[in-house]
């Protein structure tokens, strides 16, 4: 079996979603590359075949052959796209020579020949990968129907407007490029977090290197204002972060020595002396990159449907082109002269950009506006899916809960005692304790005691402790460790003070509930979707932490395999809608991936939650589950508009171009100005 590799390259001058598809298309028929796919949103081409050092020189002479003017880059190249001078000054050219043999009283010969030359200067591109593309693939593309119908408006006497309808053709697409341009440009700066150079400390200099030489255990320095390189740990100084481009956090957090940060953070303030930690390829801003440059490859089936009937879109009309040139004279009073002109406005209508790209840009553009949200989608698949959620089961412990211990109330029963005083007396005991109960009852008393007086300290493993004050035992556990007998109602864990042989007081412990989950759980009911609770967790505490979230189903006490089967019975019940499990990373992996979509509250950097889900929320807050949803809404909305108003518009004209109401000039409205408003509302997405 021969193992086949993976080959990323970047197109150039790709600026017609139709050619990509072209492009797509072609190379998938040669049997020695798989899985061939082009993104027009990124000007990426991913295929796999065989080992080749001379496979970059193939496809490029494969591509030129299917659209001369896009040149193959390697990945890493970047891409320089403008080239809208050229264009507007080649326009200005054939504007100024068409106007003065049009409108000049020059000899015929020379006003003839002016229009003809300003015909071939504004034809020159369109004309050229025209002939090209139907001399080496012997097809027909949106460069041939304008060509020939510009010409052939020419040759049946609409000089005038044939020269018209080339200039507004050529303003459209130089329009077209700079719209898309702009588009893919507002993308890349959502999510450019891509450091572009390290200060690595050789003795008392620091030196500029690439993040990518960086290796495990180098001193790097980060200096305010810029970004961190790679992942790390802060060995020296202090500083402010600004997260924001890895998680949509405005918050500037406080980092000191013994904290991490992470790649793609920009030193908002202070000085940071750094230990890597990783290789560049294992950072949290690498993996980021990877995953949104990958994740429109995987496309939604919207996508390959479009695709679809974008290649047999064009043939059909082009076919009722020539049906209305030919047959329109034998039904009615037409001339030839005139049913050809109606054919050659079929032929500039049926060029199928706007439908071809308002979709994949719109999903592309859909994951970029959730990248800059902390939300990572891992293709546009998970982002149409996302709109159709049913039901969302939440793990608890992690995902619902902070999973660390907060003490939630203090109980005296001895009057006799202040709360000051049996709290010093829990400090006592759990300031000699490492368990996490024990640090959250030291946070909550909230000063230092004096532990001078503290005698016989002993641990009793899952029990409690005990020590002795002052001739007295003092006892701090659970009710029978304590010998506490009676029943309490308290959810959580309850830490009982027994001193003196009597026991005086209790602090009731809970898991905290995130921040914002009650509001997350009211905003998911209010979109009609049903929210469950499957965790291993006590039965009594779950209930009571359900309850208190709004959460409609309650499964407690399962071991893995139990969450893997309740959820397979609740797929099976859900016929249309699709429903999403949230857990907090590797631990719910067999769920997450059997789930309609897995998303993952994986803590930011965690590598384990990236790999284990669909959806990522990289700063594991709850609310941003209803925003990734309102975005996958939000584009599917687009992608309507877009399909419906660019086929809407298409139609009318067609419809009118046969029965004499629509001239060239409506059919190139049809064509690249239908394009240039789709391309403009998909950027709506971008906005909040």
């Amino acid at each position: 079996m021969n193992i086949l590799k993976k080959y990323n390259y970047r197109l150039k001058d790709l600026d017609c979603a139709a050619c990509g598809q072209k492009i797509e298309t072609e190379l998938s028929k040669n049997p020695n590359y798989h899985n061939v796919n082009v993104n027009f949103s990124t000007l990426k081409l991913s295929l796999e075949a065989e080992e080749n050092k001379n496979l970059k020189k193939e496809i490029s002479s494969l591509i030129k052959k299917i659209e001369p003017e896009v040149e193959v880059l390697e990945y890493d190249q970047k891409v320089e796209e403008d080239k809208s001078k050229f264009s507007l000054f080649r326009l200005g050219i054939g504007i100024i020579l068409g106007i003065v043999g049009l409108l000049t009283d020059f000899p015929f010969y020379i006003s003839e020949g002016l229009v003809v030359l300003s015909y071939l200067v504004l034809l020159s591109r369109t004309m050229k990968n025209a002939f090209q593309i139907l001399k080496n693939s012997r097809s027909i593309d949106e460069n041939f129907l304008v060509t020939i119908s510009c010409i052939g408006a020419y040759l049946i006497g609409e000089i005038m407007e044939g020269f018209f309808v080339v200039v507004l053709y050529e303003i459209g697409k130089v329009l077209e490029e700079m719209a898309i341009r702009n588009t893919r440009k507002s993308i890349k700066d959502l999510m450019d977090i891509r450091p572009d150079y390290a200060n690595l400390k050789k003795g008392k200099e620091s030196i500029k290197v690439f993040p990518e030489s960086l290796k495990i255990g180098d001193i790097i320095l980060i200096k305010q204002g810029e970004k961190v390189p790679i992942d790390g740990i802060v060995r020296k100084g202090s500083a402010k972060l600004d997260s924001s481009m890895l998680t949509g956090e405005s918050n500037l957090l406080d980092i000191g020595e013994g904290d991490q940060v992470l790649s793609g953070s920009i030193n908002a303030k202070g000085l940071l002396e750094v230990e890597v930690t990783c290789e560049y390829e294992n950072s949290t801003v690498y993996r980021i990159l990877e995953l949104v440059e990958n994740a429109t490859d995987k496309k939604a089936e919207t996508e390959t449907f479009v695709s679809k009937i974008a290649k047999i879109y064009t043939p059909i009309i082009v076919g009722l082109a020539i049906l209305v040139g030919a047959l329109l004279p034998v039904f009615s009073d037409v001339s030839y002269t005139t049913s050809i002109y109606r054919a050659l406005i079929f032929l500039v209508i049926s060029c199928p950009c706007a439908i071809a790209i308002s979709v994949p840009l719109s999903y592309f553009t859909g994951i970029g506006r959730a990248s800059k949200e902390g939300i990572l989608i891992k293709g546009s698949s998970y982002l149409d899916s996302l709109k159709d959620i049913g039901t969302i089961v939440f793990d608890k412990t992690g995902t619902l809960t902070t999973g660390s211990f907060q003490v939630e109330n203090l109980t005296i029963y001895d009057s006799n005692y202040k709360e000051n005083q049996v709290l010093e007396l829990f400090a006592k005991g759990e300031k000699f304790s490492n368990h996490p109960i024990a640090k959250c009852i030291l946070e909550y008393v909230g000063k230092e005691v004096d532990t001078k007086d503290v005698k016989n300290y002993q641990e009793v493993s899952g029990k409690g402790i005990s020590y002795e004050l002052k001739g007295h035992e003092v006892k701090i556990g659970n009710a029978s460790f304590c010998e506490y007998k009676e029943k309490e109602e308290y959810t959580g864990t309850t830490i009982y003070l027994n001193y003196q042989e009597k026991v005086i007081a209790s602090l009731n412990i809970v898991d905290g509930i995130k921040k914002h989950a009650k509001e997350t759980m009211d905003t998911l009911n209010k979109m009609g979707i049903q929210t469950a609770m499957f965790t291993g967790d006590n039965e009594k505490i779950s209930k009571s932490i359900a309850k208190k979230l709004g959460i409609d189903e309650v499964k407690a006490e399962l071991l893995p395999t139990d969450k893997y089967h309740y959820l397979e019975h609740l797929l099976k019940n859900q016929e249309e809608k699709k429903v999403a499990f949230v857990g907090d990373g590797i631990n719910d992996a067999p769920v997450l991936a059997r789930s309609d979509i897995g998303i993952s509250m994986g803590n930011i950097g965690s590598s384990s939650a990236i790999e284990a889900s669909d959806v990522v929320i990289m700063t594991d807050e709850l609310e941003k589950i209803p925003v990734a949803i309102e975005i996958s809404n939000k584009t599917r909305r687009i992608i309507i508009q877009n399909l419906v108003f660019a086929l809407a518009t298409k139609i009318i004209i067609l419809l009118s171009s046969i029965f004499g109401m629509a001239g060239m000039w409506q059919a190139i409205f049809a064509d690249v100005g239908v394009t240039l408003i789709t391309i403009l509302n998909t950027t709506r997405i971008l906005r909040k």
